[in-house]
């Protein structure tokens, strides 16, 4: 399965990713599309609940190029309720089975920090695992990674203790290196080949932090992973021009063209077709 053939400047990396039995080529950046099954993410417009919605949803993704679609059921937003497994299960199990009946051969990450939920969504079809904690909360998740032999993504800017957000705290894009350092390290001698690495904007960081990842944004490519940049809609833009997340569209495309320019690999968003607009017009221009 060829992600894209067209040659372009910018982008550099990993050249493949396995899937299972299956390896898949990347020559372009990537869109990984927003499912959220959640009934209280940031973001209004991308909350989903009846099955009818779920699969509009999921088709209008598919139709706008999505590369791949993330499916979430644990609201990562700051002050978020906390979701039993049973609740985070049964949000995330239509839109598996959905995709599985009706997109078989589209991509599809799960992102949850639960070791048990991502065994259960690996069964059912997911290609990905997505874990904001990057292993920290449930130390059987690489296991569960590494026995499928998937992708897994490890964002930074986690903290466990009932909550999904701690407030800012110390930051240095020292800091970071070593985590990723760290966290590559430990991947590998658990069997994990296929890493992503995600500097979690917006977690734990004030909105300094951010533009300052953003200014740093290269430095990340010297792990020589993909490099997953997550800002669609994010308080970083709205909280900037002092506008609603559902203003924030122009915002998230000007920060992922800027994401793409310093070597991210995939763009998690809200809106697929913009952000495959904005790698189309990066690659014209490079």
């Amino acid at each position: 399965m060829k992600i894209s053939s067209v040659e372009d400047k910018y982008f550099s990396g990993n050249s493949t990713m396995k899937i299972k039995d299956k390896l898949i080529e990347i020559a372009n950046p990537l869109v990984m599309g927003i499912l959220n099954c959640t009934p209280d993410s940031f973001y209004a417009n991308s909350r989903i609940s009846l099955e009818n919605e779920l699969l509009d949803r999921i088709q209008k993704m598919v139709q706008e190029g999505a590369d791949i679609i993330d499916i979430g059921g644990y609201s990562t937003r700051p002050n978020a309720t906390f979701v039993s497994p049973e609740e985070e299960w049964n949000r995330i199990a239509p839109a598996l089975q959905l995709l599985k009946a009706h997109f078989p051969d589209q991509l599809v990450s799960v992102d949850t920090f639960r070791s048990e939920i991502a065994e259960k969504s690996l069964n059912l079809g997911a290609s990905i695992i997505n874990d904001i904690s990057a292993g920290q909360a449930d130390p059987e998740m690489l296991s569960v990674v590494a026995a499928h032999q998937v992708p897994y993504i490890a964002m930074h800017g986690f903290h466990q203790k009932e909550q999904i957000h701690a407030s800012p705290g110390h930051f240095s894009i020292a800091e970071m290196m070593r985590f990723f350092h760290d966290i590559k390290e430990k991947t590998a001698k658990k069997g994990v080949y296929d890493l992503i690495l995600d500097p979690g904007f917006g977690f734990s960081k004030t909105i300094a932090d951010n533009f300052e990842i953003m200014k740093n944004l290269s430095l990340f490519k010297t792990f020589d992973e993909l490099l997953l940049v997550g800002i669609s809609r994010k308080s970083m833009i709205y909280k900037t021009l002092n506008i609603q997340p559902e203003e924030a569209l122009n915002g998230t495309s000007v920060l992922n063209t800027i994401a793409l320019q310093k070597g991210a690999s995939i763009l998690r968003v809200h809106d697929v077709k913009a952000a495959k607009e904005v790698i189309q017009f990066v690659q014209l221009s490079n």
